[in-house]
């Protein structure tokens, strides 16, 4: 069970547990999708079409575009800022699960509403996403970079990036793009936790009830469902973040083609509707999906398993 659930109140994770729950999903599951999330990224910072017909676009397809950076980069490329993006997951991971438990717990304890609704998982999942985002988003920014840049590189190391963005940007440069971000992440995920307690609900209602051998792959289903109706619903936030999270990097980014520079937010929406049209907002939706299916049915499906497992050794231990 994701968040409080007064019916396991005795046998309850402890705070801790759910913290480790939290870091060890978001670890497994970084591990697994970074190739698609490079591949995002690069899809989010063109400028040209993503189209084989514009002559000027590096890439117009995953299966091409993977093909590309593994010819020009190597398979390293894929891992690009790996770091930073394992120090994000581990960190947003326990953030995040903690504050929704203790969240929906709050909710429960002030007998308000039923801590299990969707408008309460909906609220606390987006607060407990904003709290995490606030605690991690330094380390975004700086996984963001190290996915930009191409060859050479401008960043050697992840110490090296740090002391040259805060030198020649200021302290600032570390929540670049925080604005969109908490804009973007509260309905995103909000969405995630309500519509995964809802398509458990379904799912339950769908395949009788007895089959308990189903329910990791319940798990795993209903978080890429919940994953791809919340990307979806909130994209073109999640792309204005990753263009003004790069912005004083335009000289990294020359070999991929036109840079842009945007004064905030709403400039850089201006700025995209008017050279790219609608579509600019949903450049490298594809790979998202695919991403946002693979990442949040696997944290989800992580995390359940985490605690299912502190929960078996609390009965041999009993």
């Amino acid at each position: 069970m994701v968040g409080y659930d007064p019916k396991e109140d005795g046998r309850s994770n402890s705070k801790f547990e759910v913290a480790v729950a939290g870091s060890v999903s978001g670890l497994s599951t970084r591990a697994l999708i970074s190739p698609l999330d490079v591949i995002k990224i690069r899809f989010q910072l063109q400028i040209e079409r993503l189209s084989r017909s514009d002559p000027n676009a590096k890439y117009y397809g995953i299966l091409q575009a993977g093909r590309q950076i593994l010819q020009e980069e190597g398979p390293a490329a894929f891992w690009k800022g790996h770091i930073p993006a394992q120090l994000l997951s581990i960190g947003y991971g326990a953030v995040q699960f903690l504050s929704f438990e203790l969240l929906t717990e709050l909710v429960h304890r002030a007998s308000l509403y039923d801590a299990r609704e969707f408008s309460v998982h909906f609220v606390c999942g987006g607060l407990s996403a904003c709290a995490a985002t606030l605690t991690v988003h330094p380390v975004d920014v700086l996984r963001t970079r190290f996915a930009a840049q191409g060859e050479p590189r401008v960043y050697k190391t992840l110490q090296d990036a740090v002391v040259t963005m805060y030198r020649t940007e200021g302290p600032l440069v570390f929540y670049k793009g925080l604005t969109p971000t908490l804009i973007a992440i509260f309905p995103y995920a909000g969405l995630q936790f309500s519509c995964y307690s809802s398509l458990k609900h379904v799912f339950e209602w769908v395949m009788p009830a007895d089959r308990k051998h189903s329910e990791n792959l319940k798990n795993l289903l209903c978080g890429c469902g919940a994953g791809v109706i919340s990307k979806t619903l909130t994209y073109p936030l999640d792309l204005f973040k990753k263009r003004l999270q790069v912005g004083g990097f335009e000289q990294a980014r020359a070999t991929f083609g036109q840079v842009r520079r945007y004064r905030g937010l709403l400039d850089c929406t201006k700025q995209i509707l008017q050279e790219e049209g609608a579509q600019g907002f949903f450049k490298g939706l594809s790979p998202s999906l695919l991403k946002a299916a693979l990442s949040t049915g696997l944290v989800f499906f992580w995390y359940e398993l985490v605690c299912n497992f502190f929960h078996c050794l609390k009965r041999t231990d009993s």
